[in-house]
């Protein structure tokens, strides 16, 4: 990732003492034995307090539960759109002739105006399809997940280094195998999957915590939101940024829906930190994602709230407010009152797989990641499928808590998605696409 992405844990810290409509600052817990009690909503429990007795009772329950996370954290989803403009700008042989690329512009008004993205289509050209498909957000561009001249460089600042556009990352950096994050795509089209991306910045831009809330707000709030009018100051429930990649994301699924030689049937949905956030979101509004693995999600993703450990929605709110409605701001300090927790989202991709992959750092709440895979368990199991395996807490990479639909792994080493989490995650999720 570029220094625009590399967020230090030191710099995060900071925002540990942000204060929130109050003088008090909210300080960070690392340690175990300070989590205090704190109760979970049941899945499978509605609001009102009766049970979901029926299967055919779940997905009442389940829309309820979508609608109290755009309520109250992420604001609220855009529709589909009426109109989706695809329209092919490049194909032709790449990676030596074992890929298939192809280059596509999607805008949302007949005559092609107005907000648009770009998605990379990697296809392997060794066999026929329909492929099954690995659909990801990119962070810095198209161009950097394959070295290849003729992929588009995007026209907005990704990557830059003290606003210098000559510092626009390199070609290619998702291949460098000594990166701490790559998308083995020569792999991944060796294994039979096309590849489908897009960079998030093109949907709409994420402004670095530097900037404020004020920013962050002026800035965020752009390309693709033009597409749904000015934002209503009285509500606090507006679309957030998050919910805007995600909604990104549902389009990329348009998109293969629409094409014939990619397989919509068996899609996997993966991102890693905020992506790994966005595609946790889409994967639960979206049911048509196959199976999803997430990453590495951090504070507002996988990990329970009410933990009360590591990044915190003080320190959420504080560094990227965009990310958030401003409905989530009331629990910055108050996480014990919220009428809900990161479980209940997990629990809406039922019964799909899902995998959640962690890391050794304790900012990011690893243990609440797979606490919230159990809260959620039940759900599966009440589908008829089966939950994740009964362990107290599995080892750095062991298989004890890989279920046949539900799994979790952790290992040590850095932030970002390694090759290691590939194979894990093709592992599990593999059998499902084929």
């Amino acid at each position: 990732m570029s220094i625009k992405k590399i967020i230090s844990l030191a710099a995060l810290c900071v925002a540990a003492s942000f204060v929130l409509r109050s003088q008090e600052p909210i300080p960070v817990n690392y340690d175990e034995e300070k989590v205090g009690p704190y109760t979970l909503e049941d899945p499978l429990v509605f609001v009102d307090g009766h049970k979901v007795r029926k299967k055919t009772d779940w997905p009442a329950r389940r829309k309820e539960i979508l609608d109290i996370f755009q309520r109250e954290m992420y604001g609220q989803l855009p529709p589909a759109p009426d109109t989706l403009v695809l329209e092919t700008i490049d194909e032709g042989l790449s990676l030596a002739g074992h890929a298939k690329r192809r280059q596509v512009k999607m805008s949302f008004r007949a005559d092609g105006s107005g907000p648009s993205f770009h998605w990379l289509i990697l296809t392997p050209e060794y066999r026929k399809g329909p492929y099954p498909v690995i659909m990801l957000l990119n962070y810095e561009g198209n161009h950097t997940v394959i070295p290849d001249t003729e992929v588009v460089i995007p026209d907005i600042t990704l990557g830059l280094v003290n606003d210098s556009p000559a510092s626009v990352v390199p070609r290619g950096t998702l291949s460098n195998p000594s990166s701490a994050s790559i998308l083995p795509v020569n792999m991944l089209l060796a294994r039979g999957y096309a590849v489908v991306t897009a960079c998030y910045e093109e949907i709409s831009p994420d402004p670095h915590p530097d900037k404020g809330r004020e920013g962050q707000d002026r800035e965020a709030y752009t390309r693709i939101f033009d597409l749904w009018g000015p934002r209503d100051p009285s509500r606090d429930d507006n679309t957030s940024s998050l919910m805007a990649w995600a909604w990104g994301l549902m389009r990329g699924m348009d998109l293969v829906c629409r094409e014939p030689d990619l397989d919509a049937s068996r899609v996997l949905l993966t991102g890693y930190s905020r992506l790994g956030k966005a595609a946790m979101l889409a994967g639960a509004y979206d049911e048509r994602f196959a199976a999803v693995v997430l990453n590495q999600t951090g504070g507002g993703g996988a990990p329970l709230t009410k933990r009360c450990f590591g990044e915190n929605v003080a320190t959420e709110v504080a560094s990227y407010s965009h990310w958030y409605s401003r409905s989530y701001d009331k629990y910055a300090g108050k996480e014990q009152s919220m009428p809900f927790d990161q479980h209940l989202l997990l629990a809406c991709i039922a019964p799909r797989p899902l995998m959640v992959q962690g890391f050794d750092e304790l900012w990011f709440d690893t243990r609440g990641e797979f606490l919230a895979l159990k809260a959620a368990s039940p759900v599966w199991k009440f589908l008829g499928y089966g939950g994740l395996p009964d362990v107290e807490w599995p080892g750095d990479y062991e298989r004890s808590a890989i279920g046949p639909r539900l799994a979790y792994y952790h290992r040590p080493l850095g932030h970002g998605i390694a090759a290691i989490d590939w194979e894990w995650m093709l592992g599990f999720a593999g059998p499902y696409l084929r």
